[in-house]
């Protein structure tokens, strides 16, 4: 039996452009949170998960009921972590806990038995994963900084041109933009700006519930025959329920639809026809794969969500999407905006015609940069920052700023 030895829990923070959203704007540093298990014969598994104080207090309350399990026991380790953290009311934030984890386990399961991650989950259906360009209304810089590499993006002009970047570095086929930042006759004509630009290129707004119902079915209406699917235009299982009675094209969600407890209101509904998947908070690579297997029953279309991550997420993504034949649309990622921070040895990950193909190595196929793992910790120790808050951050610039959603 190959046990756990140690869990160490390592929180990190990464340069992350002026990216806008519906809540606010991105601060010069993301959070995130490594994990490295220790098992006997010396092996490390690789985990990585968001890096929030809550979730690093969850982490740090269940290591020690998590060291000396087998590391193939996985559904106990899970059962353990759900013990001790049976007084967290959240239960995405329990399941965060775990599927950090749990994709650890897998890793550090890969390299004992000399196999990919995917191979342990069933074996890949494809080689490669399609990811979508993921395009941001963005700032020329952080205030007080030189402008980025990206420069702005706040026209539809700023955001042709950041997709043709984006295609011409990673050869991305679909794009999806961050909506929810201006009027919406504003991102509709962003919309058509991008489909001018690109013909064939499926493409995808999320507006992350900044509308009204009305509005929102407004907007489905006047884009009408242009996009792959409208992500959460709104809040809600009704008000989505609502637009979806009219919308002319699906409706995708990551925010009414956050468990598999959800799945059978949102259908009973017709709130949702693609639901965004996301092991990070569905509860790791395998419940990820029990989802599939529900939306295929009931006819729901899959992808995959994301938020800024590093290359451990980004591989852990890849191996599970890579083993789901009915995730048929390109995931989406924010590792183009982040990469220049890894953490993991370059080598492993790299897009190609705009999918990432899954690493052949052991486990999740990457190896951790002790370098640059030792540099973003000391960043987010200089930094004193505890939790994200893109509020915030944008209030030190336009203090009138109102996060409350719908706005329009």
């Amino acid at each position: 039996m190959t046990r756990i030895r140690d869990l160490v829990i390592t929180p990190v923070a990464f340069r992350d452009p002026p990216l806008l959203n519906s809540t606010g704007l991105h601060e010069p540093l993301a959070l995130r949170c490594v994990l490295q298990l220790h098992v006997d014969g010396g092996i490390v598994g690789l985990g990585e998960c968001p890096g929030d104080r809550g979730q690093l207090d969850r982490l740090a309350a269940v290591r020690e009921h998590v060291i000396g399990h087998s590391v193939h026991a996985i559904n106990r380790i899970e059962r353990a972590v759900e013990r001790t953290l049976a007084g967290v009311a959240d239960p995405i934030a329990r399941r965060a806990t775990f599927s950090a984890i749990e994709v650890a386990c897998l890793d550090a399961q890969g390299h004992l038995a000399g196999v990919p991650v995917a191979e342990l989950l069933g074996g890949a259906v494809r080689p490669a994963v399609p990811y979508a360009a993921y395009l941001f209304y963005k700032w020329a810089a952080h205030p007080g900084a030189d402008e980025d590499e990206w420069g702005p993006a706040t026209t539809p002009e700023g955001l042709v041109e950041q997709a043709r970047r984006m295609i011409d570095r990673y050869g991305f086929r679909s794009v999806k933009l961050k909506g929810g930042v201006f009027e919406p006759d504003e991102e509709i004509a962003a919309i058509m700006a991008l489909r001018a630009a690109l013909p064939g290129v499926p493409l995808r707004l999320d507006p992350n519930g900044a509308w009204t119902a009305e509005t929102a079915r407004r907007v489905a209406k006047e884009l009408d025959g242009t996009l792959e699917y409208l992500e959460d235009p709104v809040l809600g299982m009704d008000d989505m329920a609502a637009v979806a009675a009219t919308a002319p094209m699906p409706l995708a969600s990551n925010m009414c639809t956050t468990s598999l407890e959800t799945i059978a209101p949102v259908v009973e509904r017709g709130a949702v026809q693609v639901v965004l998947s996301d092991h990070h908070y569905w509860g790791g690579l395998r419940r990820t794969q029990h989802l599939a297997t529900v939306c295929d029953t009931f006819g729901l279309g899959l992808s995959m969500h994301s938020n800024s991550h590093l290359g451990i997420s980004l591989a852990a993504m890849t191996h599970v999407a890579a083993t789901i034949p009915t995730l048929t649309y390109a995931c989406d990622t924010h590792y183009p905006w982040n990469a220049a921070d890894d953490v993991v040895l370059p080598g492993a990950l790299r897009f190609a015609e705009g999918a990432v193909p899954v690493p052949d190595g052991p486990g999740l196929g990457v190896r951790l940069d002790h370098d640059a793992l030792a540099r973003l910790h000391e960043a987010y120790v200089r930094s004193g920052r505890q939790v994200r808050d893109d509020a915030g951050y944008l209030r030190r610039f336009q203090p009138g700023f109102d996060p409350s959603l719908p706005r329009w």
